[in-house]
């Protein structure tokens, strides 16, 4: 079975998130084996800079990824695409033998250059701006309606 983690800087607090998050986990559970591993963020404050608060969390990032994994980063200025299209290209890479996925959710700067130097593929779910914590739910069910539409299945357009 296919094996995805997705390492998310910080907590998930509104109820329903974590709901929505929970019942796109649910549904998963039959197509892939999906781990959250969630690192804490760094609080910004004036001593800190935006490229030394990335700094921190993309070493905690960093620190999470197996060497093995393919490592997805979920970017703002990454390539867009249509759903059919990323399913697409996720069905590719499992034929080609990948079986195992890291995507990351950088916290609300972004990450660092390191993270962004690791991830073999950048994808952006648009250009609109989301907060990281209502892109993780995003991610969730993208990710089930790819297992839905490599299996042929039906699902809601």
């Amino acid at each position: 079975m296919i094996r995805i983690k997705l390492v998310a800087v910080g907590k998930i607090k509104d109820s329903y998130l974590v709901a929505g998050i929970g019942e796109y986990l649910k549904r998963l559970s039959s197509y892939c084996n999906l781990e959250i591993v969630e690192v804490k963020d760094e609080k910004i404050v004036s001593n800190n800079s935006e490229e030394k608060i990335k700094e921190i969390e993309g070493k905690r990032i960093l620190e999470k990824i197996d060497c093995k994994e393919f490592v997805v980063l979920l970017d703002v200025k990454g390539k867009e695409y249509s759903s059919e299209e990323f399913a697409s290209e996720f069905d590719s890479l499992i034929n080609e033998g990948v079986g195992s996925y890291c995507f990351v959710i950088g916290g609300s700067l972004g990450v660092s250059e390191e993270v962004k130097r690791r991830a073999k593929w950048r994808i952006s779910f648009s250009k609109l701006t989301f907060t990281h914590q209502m892109i993780r739910l995003l991610f969730l069910e993208q990710i089930y309606r790819v297992f839905k539409i490599i299996n042929n299945e039906t699902y809601h357009k």
